[in-house]
């Protein structure tokens, strides 16, 4: 779709479900020239989506700005997911693909893609991961009550932080997440005084997962960055075997029901890479102004 010198095209997805209307819904902003970052996070307020990305190719290059609503973001791993499935989509070719992407600040991501029988999904290598700190056994009463958890639902492993990208720190859960939601008003400070900037809750027996805003206003429906996270941790601590991929569910209680393949290489004490892979389903496409 041709676009002005005013407008904006952008692709409507679903990542993580191979169905419209599941999974989290991305815009996919497929040439972003002459935009500020101040008008890429008003046009992300506006789409309401989690996130949205805006895409930039020079020649071979591509570039990638993420935005949530409130900020630009570093990384984030079902906005690369989504836009590499566009790409290959946009480009008619039914081969598996390969996709080189450029993230603001300078870090560069490669996204595999491949069509089968009308379905895209892709596969974001993650590298390997940064284990930053494991947290004494005293801060899970701290946690427990930040996210309406009793510490009798904690399971019996450590609150570790570890990043692929976004440092996450991992909650342990036993005996489901139904009743959990953030009840503080200062989880920034809590998490950044332990080093994380985002939780993530893991149930270990169901291999399920929840995460929030920090302000505990919006619910991630699938987080790409921190399936990557949870399984360096599932890995480190017995709970997967190295190449094999394992699902982790998130979204289905918002009705949005997500499935993340998560593959862990090496050993639990050198881990190489983290593999998230996804399928991706086109909702739909059009054009904003810009702000």
């Amino acid at each position: 779709m041709p676009r002005t010198q005013d407008d904006y095209n952008f692709v409507h997805c679903d990542v993580f479900a191979s169905q419209p209307y599941a999974g989290n819904s991305l815009a996919v902003f497929t040439d972003c020239a002459g935009l500020s970052a101040q008008q890429m996070l008003r046009m992300t307020q506006e789409m309401r989506h989690f996130e949205s990305i805006f895409l930039s190719q020079d020649q071979d290059r591509i570039t990638a700005r993420v935005f949530d609503l409130l900020e630009e973001l570093p990384f984030a791993g079902h906005p690369l997911i989504g836009a590499a499935c566009t790409l290959h989509r946009a480009s008619g070719d039914t081969a598996p693909q390969t996709w080189a992407i450029t993230l603001n600040g300078g870090r560069m991501v490669t996204i595999r893609t491949a069509l089968e029988n009308g379905i895209y999904t892709g596969t974001l290598d993650q590298g390997a991961p940064d284990f930053i700190a494991v947290l004494p056994i005293g801060a899970k009463p701290g946690f427990a009550d930040a996210f309406h958890l009793s510490e009798t639902q904690m399971a019996d492993l450590p609150l570790e932080v570890i990043s692929t990208g976004l440092k996450y720190l991992v909650i342990p859960v036993s005996g489901g997440l139904d009743q959990a939601r953030i009840t503080v008003d200062d989880l920034d400070h809590q998490l950044a005084a332990v080093g994380a900037e985002f939780a993530y809750l893991f149930d270990v027996d169901t291999f399920e997962g929840r995460h929030w805003n920090n302000d505990g206003v919006i619910e991630d429906v699938a987080t790409g960055s921190a399936a990557a996270v949870v399984g360096a941790y599932a890995i480190k601590h017995g709970l997967i075997n190295a190449g094999g991929p394992v699902t982790l569910r998130q979204g289905h209680f918002m009705g949005r029901p997500s499935q993340l393949q998560v593959t862990a290489y090496g050993t639990p004490d050198s881990i190489t890479n983290i593999s998230v892979a996804g399928h991706v389903a086109f909702v739909g496409e059009g054009k904003v102004c810009a702000p």
